[in-house]
């Protein structure tokens, strides 16, 4: 019964996840194609990386309306490692958006010259080896694997303690002190362009010197600070139980973990898409003409096919989403 009820929760979390995203991600490549920003390719390597870990994650969904299941140790270790990777490359894409944002508000005049084309594609494909040296890292080196009695596939039936030590304490947490680096340089880099437009405006000089720049950097700051704390509150209770786990293995129950701590984990894919659809305008904008052009495509077919005697027929009316205000 457990297993059928974690079940029914990994396949709506996954479906939620890749739905999403995939919607997030259309909408992001209707945007670079109109505005050619070479920066929102990380935001769409973050979207796509997130659909990736909702598709492993149906993988553990048959596992668990399966049981009994006893799967091989090849198979276990392969499947964990597609879930270790997708997860990895999820953390770095949201480093390179914090770094790319940092970028942007730090050198926002040499930012179009620093971002070109060929390095974000260098640090995109950099990215993605990395996260599938971090996730097959096991497989290349069988002693970071483990044998254990146990019927499912999990991170402690497959993966050695050291192995989970050396990704928690050399990934994630200097992940996290990185992002909070970022946040508080751009923090200060805000304030003093705030004080910059202060003295401009005391020295009634304000007319030439709109606040559209430091507009822009709030903005990217509120963006990067809910990243920050959204993916703090999602992986970290995991990070630390799984440490507390792999130094005393008696000290915590890892069925916990597993169950629980690992879904607020992966709730973070989920999150990524619905802050970039909420808080940044233009997404939300072009997932709302895609919903607009749906609907006219499903609609408008409907509603040409019911004619009445003596009465034409009347289109449906459309509703602009450019009016959405921030």
């Amino acid at each position: 019964m457990a297993s059928s009820v974690l079940g029914a929760i990994l396949a709506v979390l996954a479906s939620l996840i890749i739905t999403a995203n995939v919607l997030v991600a259309i909408a992001l490549l209707r945007l670079i194609q109109k505005s050619g920003s070479k920066g929102l390719y990380f935001v769409l390597n973050l979207a796509v990386a997130d659909a990736m870990v909702g598709f492993t994650v149906v993988g553990l969904v048959v596992d668990e309306f399966s049981q009994p299941f006893y799967p091989p140790q090849i198979f276990c270790v392969l499947r964990m490692a597609f879930v270790t990777s997708s997860s990895a490359a999820s953390i770095l894409s949201l480093i390179l958006v914090a770094c790319d944002r940092h970028l942007a508000i730090r050198k926002p005049f040499h930012y179009f010259q620093l971002v070109t084309g060929l390095r974000v594609g260098v640090r995109l494909v950099g990215l993605w080896l990395v996260a599938a040296i971090i996730g097959f890292l096991p497989v290349l080196t069988p002693g970071f694997q483990r044998i254990s009695s146990y019927e499912k596939c999990s991170f402690f039936r497959v993966f050695h303690p050291t192995y989970m030590l050396t990704i928690f304490c050399v990934g994630f947490f200097p992940g996290l002190f990185l992002f909070i680096y970022l946040y508080c340089d751009m923090l200060k880099i805000a304030s003093v362009h705030v004080q910059h437009i202060r003295e401009v405006e005391h020295a009634g000089l304000a007319g030439g010197c709109p606040p559209s720049c430091t507009t822009s950097d709030m903005k990217a700051m509120r963006t990067v600070a809910m990243l920050i704390g959204c993916f703090t509150l999602s992986w970290l209770p995991f990070f630390i139980a799984s440490i507390v786990q792999t130094v005393c293995p008696a000290c915590f129950p890892y069925k916990v973990i597993e169950n629980y701590l690992w879904l607020l984990g992966l709730c973070n894919s989920l999150l990524n898409p619905l802050l970039y659809s909420c808080w940044q305008k233009d997404v939300r904008q072009q997932l709302c003409q895609l919903a607009e052009g749906v609907k006219r495509r499903v609609l408008l077919p409907l509603g040409n096919g019911r004619r009445f005697p003596g009465r034409g027929t009347k289109s449906l009316p459309t509703v602009s989403c450019l009016r959405l205000q921030d």
